[in-house]
């Protein structure tokens, strides 16, 4: 089995931790009531369990099954029936003369060509099941992503509450100090104004988040937002503990064990059978054959025996030889061309997270506590007459726009945290449990 963790939450999740968890202990129960808090195990499970995509695997590897039993047959005894010497002139017209044959022949195989075609669906059933490993951590990786957009979801609608509690604070506010002919009535129009464009975001807010929830659910092939028929509410997800990049040089030397990247060695296995395959044709197959023939004319039976063999055999099979061996050589470059490929995403991938999570603990550490004590300043002060209303707009704006731009930040190195873990099927930080 092949791992991937996938963080946003403390217990960091396996693949084969998932599956196995998925066969025996199914989904698990939510609570009652018009919406359930739900994690990242809960949809995995779901989606593993009830994916479209990965139930197509289910086919193909019955479809494998009725090829090799297609390959173990040996070939068929075939039975024949001949008239000679009949409908003639002189004295082979009419029946008089006429021999009756019936033989019974079977071709035997020579060169190993049953058991090269069993090998040869064998590998075809091993690069099968790479391929479904791959597919099942594409859905975990999906997955995961789409609960991050749930989980950033649910933040932005938390600050869009909180933009509209400030909003009405500064409207109550303002009103006090027009009421106290402290300022224009306009400053009280303008506030509430803003506090009925903030209720807007934050129903804006909230629609994006049941949008999310939506998408998440179509992992596992849910028309609504719902896990067991349970309207999906509250992710439980940490979103700010924030993944760590590593080293790249340790990244690198993981990306061998990418599915994407084993199924070269396993299409190469494929490859090698399907030439052994092609060239147990270079040695023809024996038909031999026995049978009875009557004699019309005197009544009497003899025993008759064929043997045939193909002629140039050998050179039939160089074309299928040819081509086999070309394909098994092009798996070798385009598995190094995939390498490539991978290790150059590997490292754009390395150097965003780097750059996410600078910005995201940046803004944690140093902006957002300067803008919260800001904000307070601003604020007390405006209640005090000694700021205006224009002061107080700008130090709520900046304060949310940061707080905006942490979520954003955070939600972004999560993600490419899925992207690095996928791509190398291993976490970032060694000796998680």
């Amino acid at each position: 089995m092949f791992s991937v963790f996938i963080r946003l939450r403390r217990d960091r999740l396996r693949l084969w931790h998932v599956v196995f968890a998925a066969i025996w202990l199914g989904a698990p129960a939510l609570a009652a009531g018009a919406e359930a808090a739900f994690t990242l195990r809960d949809a995995i499970r779901a989606a593993l369990a009830h994916n479209p995509d990965l139930a197509t695997f289910d086919f193909d590897l019955r479809i494998n099954d009725a090829q090799r039993q297609q390959a173990a047959l040996r070939p068929a005894l075939e039975a024949e029936a001949g008239l000679e010497n009949f409908a003639g002139t002189g004295a082979v017209q009419g029946l008089d003369e006429s021999e009756l044959t019936l033989s019974l022949s079977r071709v035997i195989e020579l060169g190993g060509k049953r058991a090269a075609r069993l090998g040869a669906v064998e590998a075809s059933r091993a690069a099968l099941r790479i391929s479904r490993q791959a597919a099942q951590l594409d859905v975990l990786a999906e997955v995961t992503r789409r609960f991050i957009a749930v989980a950033e979801a649910q933040e932005q609608v938390r600050l869009a509450q909180r933009a509209t509690e400030l909003a009405d604070e500064t409207v109550r506010g303002t009103d006090v100090r027009v009421q106290a002919a402290r300022a224009p009535h306009v400053e009280l129009d303008r506030a509430t104004v803003s506090a009925q464009r903030a209720q807007l975001e934050l129903q804006s807010a909230r629609s994006r988040l049941q949008s999310a929830r939506h998408l998440l659910a179509a992992m596992w092939g849910a028309e609504d937002a719902t896990l067991e028929g349970v309207p999906l509410g509250d992710a439980e997800a940490a979103l700010f503990e924030l993944p760590q990049p590593g080293e790249f040089a340790m990244l690198v030397t993981r990306l061998e064990q990418n599915p994407d990247l084993l199924r070269f060695a396993s299409e190469e296995r494929l490859r090698e059978a399907e030439l052994r395959l092609a060239a147990t044709q270079r040695r023809a197959d024996l038909t031999v054959g026995g049978g009875v023939r009557r004699l019309q004319s005197g009544g009497d039976l003899a025993l008759v025996a064929t043997v045939s063999i193909p002629l140039f055999a050998g050179k039939r099979a160089d074309g299928a030889i040819a081509e086999a061996t070309a394909r098994r050589d092009a798996v070798g470059a385009e598995r190094a061309a995939a390498l490539s490929r991978a290790r150059s995403a590997l490292y754009a991938l390395h150097q965003q997270l780097r750059d996410a999570v600078n910005i995201a603990e940046s803004l944690q550490a140093t902006a957002i506590p300067t803008l919260e004590e800001a904000l307070d300043e601003t604020t007390y002060a405006f209640e005090r007459g000694r700021y205006g209303y224009l002061e107080l707009v700008d130090a709520q704006r900046e304060y949310l726009a940061v707080q905006s731009e942490r979520i954003d930040a955070s939600a972004l190195a999560q993600t490419l945290a899925v992207e690095i873990e996928r791509l190398t099927n291993a976490p970032l930080a060694e000796g998680t449990p």
